[in-house]
């Protein structure tokens, strides 16, 4: 409970104060690739639920349905500011809105694609499903994509077990930390 009302709080006085290069952000999006400005993808949610997580859009629209790092050539997909906007996780912002519905939080497990089966399957088996995925968290800060799946799940299930407000306070630092040094980010 302290956490939800944490969570909207967060994001109310972050969406008042980044409102404008929000926009700045979207209408540079607009101007420099044809497509939307968000890119809504399916990812699995608490309990295995499907959701729609928004980001800006930072990948051509003929770029195939699949994660980035298992792209041949990803960067040939990357529209003009894609790359600036992955680099300083800046394509994230608007999972600020997936938060405000409930369907994320800012520390969790990051929501898997529709299609990682493999992924999806192991942590329903350790029971990581159960939580509310985020934007961040701690298999994030300790290795992103570059972490074999069930390495992965294994941070996934120590964050279920240890998950407190300490816990959660020192994974947004660290994920302030390795943004600002651009760790872990390939493309």
């Amino acid at each position: 409970m302290i956490k939800r009302i944490l969570d909207i709080t967060i994001t109310v006085l972050l969406l008042v104060s980044l409102s404008l290069g929000l926009i700045l952000l979207a209408i540079i999006i607009k101007l420099t690739s044809p497509g939307p400005v968000l890119y809504w993808s399916d990812r699995v949610g608490k309990d295995n639920k499907i959701f729609k997580m928004c980001k800006f859009r930072t990948m051509r629209i003929d770029a195939p349905a699949v994660a980035t790092h298992l792209l041949r050539d990803a960067d040939r997909y990357l529209t003009p500011i894609g790359s600036f906007l992955r680099k300083f996780s800046l394509d994230e912002l608007p999972q600020l809105f997936n938060i405000l519905s409930g369907d994320m939080t800012f520390v969790g497990p990051r929501p898997a694609l529709f299609n990682q089966d493999d992924l999806i399957g192991l942590r329903t088996e350790k029971r990581v499903h159960t939580l509310t995925p985020g934007v961040t968290g701690w298999a994030q800060v300790n290795g992103r994509d570059e972490l074999p799946i069930p390495v992965k799940v294994e941070f996934d299930e120590y964050y279920l077990n240890n998950n407190s407000l300490f816990l959660d306070a020192k994974i947004i630092l660290i994920t302030v930390f390795k943004v600002l040094i651009r760790e872990g980010v390939t493309h």
